[in-house]
């Protein structure tokens, strides 16, 4: 039987590296040669890295990253290679685009369709979007080719197919969030089946800033069958044969009309036809199936990935974290591990004179436990020192938050002054409850490089370090972490709940009102306390201008702070709409 063989290069490329994305993308090429791969698929962007934001608007990195086709295309041979890159038209508008390389020359465009513009996205600033389908007869097997967002829509497929395609190719630079694996899973069977093709889905790796790609590339057949899910966070190599049989039953179906039916052709198609003779394969390959994560343990991943790339693609080496003894530092501190190694992970404990010896020793037994370097510097002095400077201005006012933000703000600059000195990137703790309403200091808490945890609710917190310690089959969170009521411990007897309703309650309202975008009275209607809600909504919009200047954090959900949610700060509908 004779196959057509389809490698899909899952791979972890950075945004500007050229000469190490062209090798990254130069020894894939080759180990899919080597495997007798006929068609090879690379992500979106892959030459010039996703999101290259602002850097497209530079005429220079666009030339830059042409180039690099230009050397890759010299290094293609039998195969039939698709590639994501940025291309220029005369006029110097810039497209998303792929090229399918053969036999050192450029055989086909496509110029990306649909141009994501929400969220995270905003491809509209820097693309032009393409106004034709491209597909390409490869020794008689109709390959059509999308890009990302083309697959969220119909219409691109169903032209496609309706055309001829057997096979439908997208390459991808899609973001994680939680459950968008099962959603991409869910649309793409619909697709296959609806339009009687293959959908192969071709997924970038790795972090980039606020976003981790999480890969998990996906194969149906025209049945809506699975027939290969790519590694999850991984760099991964899918090499899949296709039977030439099953391609000539899907040609049937095109002449029968069997096809959906499409009322209107909106955009052109243009057709590219290469020859090919598919080799008698050696070791055919079975479809293969990576096993779906579960729901904390693909978070953890994320985390991981999102530090070690940020890390590494930023040219640090270690990084250094404040640990107070409550749960935030301690997930953040484990995560570090897991992502650097213990040996680049340092500790920094800082008693004040209102910090318990419980949670300090607790501190340390996390530090042993993670075999991580710490230190310990006292505030005690410092904040007595701070005080007596501002005693004569201070003069008979009671004390108040402002002391209590000192105190936050000696560790940040005890912290950053480590990081100058030894060159450390500081990790900052803060969670996503936090962080939504304003429960932290400016220039104090907030104060570092990275904020790991920044998307995760504090909800969710609790259930990755307990399912931490739980595969490390012991308390490498200590537990009483875990238990003890959280506190900023910057007063005294101070409780997170004095200030914030129980953090069960208070996400929940979080995630209505920052990802779902619901208003007071919807929120309330679903059963919430009206005086409660009034005061979240309150505390969110009113920090705004704090979250501003916060570092930049991984996202996990399916709205962050940052490019996914930008509220102007000087606004008064948060006043007036109650």
């Amino acid at each position: 039987m004779s196959y057509l063989r389809l490698a899909m290069a899952q791979i972890n490329v950075m945004v500007g590296d050229f000469e190490g994305n062209k090798k990254k993308i130069l020894d894939y090429l080759q180990l899919s040669e080597k495997a007798q791969a006929d068609v090879i698929i690379f992500p979106e962007l892959c030459i010039c890295g996703y999101p290259p934001e602002d850097l497209l608007l530079k005429p220079s990195f666009i030339e830059d990253n042409i180039k690099v086709l230009e050397e890759i295309r010299g290094a293609v041979n039998s195969s039939l290679v698709c590639i994501g890159f940025a291309a220029k038209d005369s006029d110097s508008r810039i497209y998303n685009a792929a090229a399918f390389l053969q036999h050192k020359e450029i055989k086909a465009l496509y110029r990306k369709i649909h141009l994501p513009n929400y969220g995270v996205f905003d491809e509209r600033r820097y693309f032009t979007p393409g106004d034709h389908c491209c597909l390409v007869n490869f020794g008689g097997i109709g390959l059509g080719i999308t890009i990302c967002e083309d697959i969220w829509y119909p219409d691109v497929i169903q032209e496609l197919s309706r055309q001829g395609a057997q096979i439908v190719l997208n390459i991808s630079a899609s973001p994680y969030h939680t459950g968008k694996g099962r959603l991409r899973e869910q649309l793409f069977k619909k697709w296959a089946i609806e339009n009687r093709i293959f959908l192969a889905w071709n997924n970038l790796v790795g972090g980039q800033d606020e976003l981790v790609f999480d890969g998990q590339s996906l194969l149906f057949d025209s049945k809506g069958s699975l027939l290969a899910r790519g590694k999850t966070f991984e760099e991964d190599l899918l090499l899949i044969d296709l039977s030439l049989e099953s391609f000539s039953a899907l040609r049937g179906n095109i002449k029968e009309g069997k096809q959906q039916e499409i009322s209107h052709v909106r955009y052109p198609v243009k057709k590219v036809f290469l020859t090919s003779s598919f080799r008698q394969k050696t070791n055919p390959k079975a479809f293969y199936i990576r096993s779906r994560l579960s729901p904390l343990t693909e978070i953890t991943k994320a985390l991981i990935l999102g530090i070690s790339d940020y890390v590494k693609k930023n040219g640090f080496s270690k990084v250094a974290i404040g640990l107070s003894g409550g749960i935030d530092s301690a997930l953040t501190a484990t995560l570090a591990v897991d992502a650097l190694g213990a040996e680049n992970v340092v500790g920094v404990i800082m008693p004040s004179q209102f910090s318990s010896k419980e949670t300090q020793e607790d501190a340390k037994r996390l530090a042993l436990n993670l075999q991580i370097h710490f230190l310990q510097i006292s505030i005690i002095d410092i904040y007595h020192s701070y005080m007596n400077s501002l005693k004569r201005i201070f003069n008979d006012y009671p004390p108040d938050i402002t002391e209590e933000n000192l105190q936050a703000r000696i560790r940040g600059n005890l912290l950053m002054s480590l990081s100058n000195k030894f060159g450390w990137l500081i990790l900052t703790t803060g969670n996503k409850s936090e962080t939504s309403v304003g429960y932290c200091t400016l220039y104090g808490d907030m104060a570092g490089g990275f904020a790991a945890i920044k998307d995760v609710p504090k909800t969710v917190v609790y259930y990755l370090s307990r399912y931490r310690n739980k595969k490390a089959g012991f308390d490498l969170i200590p537990k009483t972490i875990i238990d003890r009521a959280p506190s900023a411990e910057l007063a005294p007897d101070q409780k997170d709940q004095d200030l914030l309703p129980p953090y069960a309650i208070l996400d929940a309202i979080l995630k209505r009102y920052v990802e779902k975008d619901e208003s007071f009275s919807q929120i309330v209607a679903a059963g919430f306390d009206s005086k409660t809600v009034k005061k979240v909504i309150t505390m969110v919009d009113r920090n705004e201008y704090k979250r501003r200047q916060s570092p930049p954090g991984i996202k996990i959900t399916p709205r962050a702070f940052g490019k996914d949610r930008r509220m102007p700060i000087s606004n008064k509908y948060w006043k007036n709409h109650k």
